[in-house]
């Protein structure tokens, strides 16, 4: 084989060929345009909001607790026709014959008492009854007003707690839902990279194809012409063989890879998507105490852990609450009655109304004061599980900050590392055309340059996941030094 022909196999083997992917649908994103369907179209953010819509209406109907309540209750009639015990008076029962219509209704507004956990009401009402046999005659007893409350004397006071503990637990499933869409991206990441990852693969098994064909074709010269031996012969056509291999396990993979990303993003299973290895990246620096201070004041850890201590001391308060129970019944007002209805708000007397409950046990063998104690120790076992979550969790996020820290340094490496690996292998083909290196030589150089090309893509994968999972843990977009947030009333009425 003269030069000119030798130099000709070298171009065709040391040129990468780029080929195209024919299908129906073709759609080329990058990596943010991947995160940013991921967070709206995919199952993971669907579920997200679905548990910050139900946070987000458990929270409102908390605080309608807080407010007046206007409530209308009747009876719209009720109607008896029946025989009743009576008892006269000597003291003997016998049964009499009832045949009447009755109807009432009441207009109440009522208002819980955040200080004390009483209930505080006014009322109006008006109730009528007509006698249907024997004697007939329409009756009408009025409560123009009335003033009630409702009033547990030593009991926990309920909503008190509910005041400090349900705007807590609101601000954590806000901070868990923006926990999660970062989550979402960190997913996102994932599959993108793992499609380039798979998609670096067979572009290398067909380019290594190419490359083992044709220098198959220049070894079966070279041994006609007697410069090499017959097991390098064999040795190039076996490394063919592994090369047809290699390009139909990732030929697999890629499909694999595909399908598990346009399922994630929401398109059609037949869609094939162009990626694109990203050329920018965050250039950041993150300090640990930075980012503990972030998460301190974002992730919903914080959050939790807070709620967790309250309910924890309402747990304990419900138990000491529920030693004696002592409540206050009242009620002030007036009531009329007649036979006319305008007249029964006429000549109006008094209503009033004073109750007080007790309930103290005498004896219960303990039960109660048992049942303070399991609450107390219960206390304590939380706050132990609250010091060691706080601990890991601060531990986890140092030991990611290094990470991140150190993982600039690290593609950096593994991106001359590549470089290095790609001129070498060139070189090496180079070299072996010409005969100087041998077959295992030339085998070394590109194992090497396949491992140094998915280094890179591994370690610059490795970077946006961490650059991520610190977002996701501090909620803090430590690019554009703001905090991550997002109109919660505007996401759960879309």
């Amino acid at each position: 084989m003269n030069k000119l022909g030798f130099f000709i196999l070298f171009v065709s083997v040391a040129v990468p060929v780029v080929h195209g992917d024919n299908g129906n649908d073709t759609i080329s994103l990058t990596l943010d345009e991947t995160i940013i369907r991921a967070r709206t179209e995919s199952v993971d953010a669907a579920v997200a909001l679905n548990e910050l819509k139900t946070a987000y209406w458990e929270y409102r109907t908390y605080r309608a607790e807080l407010l007046p309540e206007i409530s209308f209750n009747a009876t719209l009639p009720s109607y008896h026709k029946q025989y009743s015990t009576y008892m006269n008076d000597e003291g003997n029962y016998s049964f009499v014959r009832n045949n009447y219509l009755q109807m009432n209704g009441e207009l109440s507004v009522s208002q819980n008492i955040w200080l004390t956990g009483g209930t505080l009401s006014l009322n109006t009402s008006l109730d009528f009854l007509r006698q249907l046999d024997g004697d007939k005659y329409n009756r009408f007893m009025s409560i123009p007003v009335a003033l009630t409350l409702n009033q547990p004397i030593f009991g926990v006071n309920t909503i008190k707690w509910d005041r400090r503990i349900e705007p807590v637990r609101y601000s954590e499933a806000k901070s868990a839902f923006l926990t999660a869409t970062e989550e979402v991206a960190m997913t996102a990441i994932n599959y993108y990279f793992s499609l380039i990852m798979s998609t670096e693969n067979m572009s290398i098994a067909r380019q290594n194809l190419e490359n083992a064909e044709k220098l198959h074709e220049v070894a079966k010269v070279k041994r006609e012409m007697g410069k090499i031996s017959k097991n390098d012969l064999l040795q190039m056509e076996l490394n063919l063989l592994n090369a047809q291999s290699a390009l139909t396990d990732c030929q697999s993979t890629v499909q694999s890879d595909m399908f598990k990303l346009c399922s994630f993003l929401g398109y059609d299973a037949s869609t094939c998507i162009n990626t694109h290895i990203p050329s920018h990246i965050p250039l950041t620096e993150i300090n640990y105490q930075d980012a503990i201070d972030k998460a301190l004041a974002n992730n919903k850890l914080a959050k939790n852990l807070r709620r967790r201590q309250l309910e924890a001391d309402y747990a304990v308060a419900k138990a000491k609450g529920e030693m004696r129970e002592i409540s206050l019944f009242a009620q002030v007002g007036f009531t009329g009655t007649d036979h006319v209805a305008g007249r029964a708000y006429s000549n109006l007397k008094d209503n009033q109304v004073v109750e007080i409950g007790v309930k103290i046990p005498l004896v219960d063998w303990g039960r109660r004061k048992g049942n303070v104690k399991v609450a107390q120790s219960n206390r304590d076992v939380v706050e132990s599980r609250l010091r060691q979550e706080m601990q890991n969790f601060n531990q986890d996020l140092f030991i990611l900050v290094e990470r991140f820290s150190n993982q600039k340094k690290q593609l950096e490496i593994a991106s001359r590392a590549d470089e290095i690996a790609q001129q070498r292998y060139k070189t090496n083909v180079e070299t072996f055309l010409i005969g100087k290196i041998s077959t295992l030589d030339l085998n070394d150089s590109q194992v090497k340059k396949d491992e140094a090309r998915r280094e890179y893509v591994n370690q610059l994968f490795r970077y946006w996941y961490y650059f991520y999972q610190l977002r996701s843990l501090t909620l803090w977009d430590f690019e554009n030094a703001r905090g991550i947030d997002a109109d919660i009333e505007k996401i759960v009425k879309q």
